[in-house]
């Protein structure tokens, strides 16, 4: 099946400017190319509590503004309306609408769907309230980085068509920012799935524009359309490697790193279905409180870069006196000072109500991770120069006992201890949620010698992991790296697809799924790996 991006499904409105004319065609049809009003891009939930769910949709009208409604039922014919909303869209919000319907009645599902105001109606999309008091079980699906041109989003369709999934949840790079032939390179791309513009982003028409193509796929749709979802942004929904003052992939003759940030965050704000809370936390019943973290714009220090210390005239001395200084920096933060003391507070409140998990969701990795020393002989002699220079960099700062990405928690060792020896205290059942890396890990996590929680980290949807640049076997790379790593207890570093998390009273059980392609449409996906926690162990079983 190839991909194609169709004019109607990308109406945009002039606050495109120039960037419309990305659109295929668009140029050749003149001041008057809007011919029909409609909804371009189906319907979504998220923000769900026991008694209220925010709803979205995008309807482009012909005029400057469109009321639309919003009806829910508990059948699929609408025979009886529950509950519903209206609201004013337009131009100045990308014709994105989100209305948070309340009253409802907890665990139960939802039908929803849009009325616009010539009588016209959105697709008709499903939603579940989240339970209230006790509950047997609970269903999670997570995700994060989806590229688009690296394939075929099989991991959301799998996770759509599962009835035992009660939420969704994405963690971060649900987008990517790079002009075409970048990331992928164009070699690379799958079916022609190339979104718009072809530039890299960097305004809020572009924006815009990416998060419109994205959102032409029928896998995504499905998923948002069969299930509520929380979400969050790692870096690529602004740019590769971010931080509150800036980004690796931002330069100097991009413009103000600032306005960029903010049009990222209003871009992103529209098109997902997500309150304007930066961070929240949701209760799972009497099961568990989720939280909905924000690390990488608000609050996170600017992380180290290692190739400052590779390329001192006497590495090793500047790679141990970053060890024993900078790297240990208490001023270093990943969330921010106020995000860390809204987390401790709530975390703390969650354990003295009786949840009976604590679950954060971190857009990178926690778990310690450093290079195994032979790492450089796994290496492909065709990987590209930067894959190349990055397995020698984390050897050598493995040397000296540090990990392998400062860019995850790795660069952050004083803000990773306040976070953990916190859980520990309040004696949290902590299972930490985490992307970003493309492949999937489970972790110990443990703090001055003690358990303080586990990790679960997930594959990517499509985006590609370690596989690309090595020549051995990944069964064999895993080895090594669990070997090296005392809190690593199983990686997979070659396989794409999603995580499901079974949550219970006296256990949580993460299923890593792996999709069979992402080089062809096919949902096929089997369990690849299983591990379990026990209430009260704070270890995998």
């Amino acid at each position: 099946m190839t991909f194609r991006l169709d004019r109607r499904s990308l109406i945009l409105t002039g606050t495109l400017g120039l960037g419309a004319y990305a659109i295929p065609g668009f140029a050749a049809q003149g001041p008057n190319w809007i011919v029909d009003a409609a909804f371009t891009h189906s319907v979504a939930s998220g923000e769900p509590t026991s008694t209220s769910m925010l709803l979205w949709t995008r309807y482009v009208g012909k005029g400057e503004s469109a009321r639309l409604r919003v009806e829910l039922s508990e059948t699929e014919d609408f025979a009886k309306v529950v509950s519903g909303g209206e609201a004013i869209t337009g131009p100045w919000r990308d014709w994105t609408t989100k209305i948070t319907v309340t009253g409802l009645k907890p665990g139960t599902r939802y039908f929803y769907r849009f009325i616009a105001p010539d009588g016209s109606m959105s697709p008709v999309g499903r939603t579940r309230t989240l339970p209230e008091g006790a509950a047997p079980r609970f269903g999670i699906a997570v995700f994060s980085c989806s590229n688009l041109g690296f394939g075929y989003f099989n991991a959301y369709a799998h996770a759509a068509a599962r009835d035992d999934i009660d939420l969704a949840v994405h963690l971060g790079d649900y987008i990517y920012e790079y002009r075409h032939g970048t990331y992928p390179e164009l070699a690379q791309v799958v079916d022609k799935r190339l979104p718009q513009p072809a530039t890299e982003i960097l305004h809020l028409a572009d924006y815009r524009l990416r998060y419109a193509s994205y959102r032409t796929d029928p896998d995504l749709q499905a998923l948002h359309a069969a299930k509520p979802m929380i979400v969050s942004w790692d870096d690529h929904e602004s740019a590769n490697d971010s931080w509150e003052g800036g980004a690796e992939n931002h330069q100097p003759n991009e413009g103000d790193w600032s306005v960029r940030r903010a049009a990222a965050i209003q871009a992103w704000r529209e098109w997902m279905p997500v309150s304007d809370e930066p961070w929240k936390a949701y209760a799972i019943g009497s099961l568990a409180t989720l939280f909905r973290t924000e690390t990488r714009l608000l609050g996170r220090t600017r992380p180290p870069e290692a190739a400052q210390l590779i390329m001192a005239p006497d590495s090793a001395a500047a790679i141990a006196a970053f060890r024993d200084g900078p790297w240990q920096d208490k001023a270093m933060t990943m969330m921010g000072w106020e995000q860390e003391a809204w987390l401790a507070a709530e975390m703390a409140r969650s354990v003295k109500a009786g949840k009976r998990w604590q679950l954060v969701g971190f857009g990178t990795i926690m778990g310690s991770t450093i290079t195994p020393k032979q790492a450089t002989e796994w290496v492909s002699p065709d990987a590209s120069p930067r894959a190349q220079a990055y397995v020698k960099a984390g050897v050598a700062l493995a040397s000296a006992g540090l990990p392998m990405n400062f860019d995850n928690w790795g660069g952050y060792p004083a803000a990773r201890a306040r976070f953990l020896s916190s859980a520990q205290t309040m004696g949290a059942n902590l299972v930490v949620l985490s992307g970003d890396s493309h492949n999937g890990w489970a972790y110990d996590l443990s703090q001055d010698g003690k358990a303080a929680g586990v990790e679960f980290a997930g594959q990517a949807v499509s985006s590609p992991g370690f596989e690309g640049s090595i020549k051995v076997d990944p069964k064999r790379v895993a080895r090594a790296l669990v070997d090296a790593n005392p809190e690593l207890k199983w990686c997979d570093t070659s396989r794409r697809g999603y995580m499901a998390l079974t949550l219970a009273p006296d256990r949580v059980r993460n299923d890593w799924l792996f999709v069979d392609t992402v080089r062809q449409r096919n949902a096929a996906a089997a369990v690849g790996h299983s591990a379990t926690v026990l209430r009260g162990r704070n270890v995998m079983a």
